[in-house]
């Protein structure tokens, strides 16, 4: 966190202010994957129509140390950055130090967005957030590799996906001594809160507070859910999982190294990555052409279960350039960058329009046919627990994290999870 800050001050040091009535804007955006390439295409598109200039900074990859830097920068009021990219789970944690959106962008504009977006956005009827793309975590396969070892189609149950990933992984070993059959997020942080609440929603043990705030989290299923991937780690998951994020599962992937990956819908393009004869950078994924996509699988009984993710872009209510700020916002987060997003990285619009958009599908197939895995997707409880959503996510994934490194096994994780979740509630939430 040190290193960050001081990152983040010395390129704020290093930020002039450009002649005349054109401003500059510094914007706090993305660092996975093709995240900020992505935001200073945007970005640069939006400074050449309005002769402003917008800087770029660095942020952290985890979303843990992003949020405790930007909880810091605007607890301090500071002006520094005008424009934040912000989690779907963040508006009622920092929503009171951002600008109300409907004060700078047409409704009419505002309603083409999907509208449980926008309601999640919008605080104390302040809209502070602008949808931009969404998420949910969906199943990567190798098509090539489940042709070679029999199977017609990707596992729709975690059992299937074990059976499979066993039997490809032992196969593939044989030439290759670092094939594993699944990889996912199995660090401790909230990648990790993600993962676990899709497993054990897929059992149908709920979403570890239920709506009307009561702690679910330790029941039968959601043990059960445990134990099944509990048993992965080791057997088709590398021990090491347990300190990847979605980055180093995609490293994985990537490199032709794994059957199956957890991810988000951003490590489609990375993974269907041509050559660049311009640069040695940008060299042909190894497993272009071999990925398919589809929705995670279930538990006995169970459905199919996508964590909701997605971000949003805010404006700094302390920013020195609100009305350019919000202009830039409004044109990130419109239909032309939106769409463009889509075809070029693979980012899930929010503009539910796009989803019939014959580029759009021609790019990204799968938008298409898991349409209702995105719109279904199933929320972390940040609305319930509110102010205290952190402190529910972090005794989560620290108690799931203890199962998959079997320092806990699933049933006495959960019963203390639910004690020290309880306490964390205190007369409410």
């Amino acid at each position: 966190m040190k290193r960050a800050l001081a990152s983040l001050s010395l390129t704020l040091a290093c930020a002039a202010v450009s002649q005349g009535t054109a401003a500059t804007l510094t914007f706090a955006c993305d660092s996975v994957g093709q995240g900020y390439d992505e935001c200073k295409k945007g970005a640069d598109a939006w400074a050449k129509r309005t002769g402003n200039t917008v800087r770029l900074i660095q942020v952290p990859k985890e979303t843990d140390s992003r949020l405790a830097l930007y909880q810091q920068q605007l607890g301090a009021r500071s002006a520094d950055v005008d424009v934040y990219m912000i989690d779907v789970v963040w508006p009622g944690l920092i929503g009171q130090h951002l600008l109300d959106m409907k004060k700078y962008i047409p409704a009419a504009e505002v309603s083409r967005h999907f509208p449980a977006i926008v309601q999640n956005n919008t605080i104390g009827g302040k809209l502070v957030g602008m949808p931009w793309f969404t998420d949910a975590g969906v199943l990567y396969y190798r098509t090539d590799l489940l042709k070679k070892y029999g199977y017609k189609a990707p596992p729709k149950t975690w059992n299937e996906l074990a059976t499979m990933a066993q039997k490809i992984q032992a196969g593939e070993r044989k030439a290759n001594s670092r094939f594993v059959g699944f990889v996912f997020q199995g660090k401790n942080y909230e990648g990790l809160t993600c993962d676990a609440l899709e497993w054990i929603a897929s059992f149908g043990g709920g979403t570890i507070v239920d709506g009307i705030g009561k702690v679910t989290v330790n029941n039968a299923k959601t043990v059960q859910a445990l134990q099944a991937i509990q048993g992965l780690v080791g057997t088709v998951s590398p021990q090491a999982v347990t300190t990847y994020g979605e980055e180093e599962a995609r490293n994985v992937w990537q490199a032709g190294n794994a059957a199956f990956m957890r991810n988000w819908p951003y490590a489609y393009a990375a993974g269907q990555q041509k050559d660049d004869p311009k640069t040695k950078e940008n060299e042909a994924s190894p497993i272009r052409g071999k990925i398919g996509v589809a929705a995670l699988p279930a538990g006995p009984g169970g459905k199919p279960a996508g964590t909701l993710g997605g971000w949003q872009l805010a404006v700094n209510a302390y920013s020195k350039n609100p009305k350019e700020a919000a202009d830039l916002v409004r044109y990130l987060t419109g239909l032309q960058e939106q769409k463009r997003r889509a075809v070029q990285a693979s980012y899930n619009p929010t503009i539910a329009s796009l989803y019939k958009d014959k580029d759009v599908l021609k790019a990204v197939p799968f938008f298409g046919s898991l349409y209702d895995v995105f719109t279904n997707a199933v929320a972390r409880p940040a609305t319930v627990t509110g102010s205290k959503y952190n402190q529910v996510s972090d005794a989560f994934s620290t108690a799931v994290y203890s199962v998959l490194t079997k320092k806990s096994a699933p049933g006495p994780a959960m019963k203390t999870l639910e004690g020290q979740l309880n306490r964390i509630k205190g007369r409410g939430w």
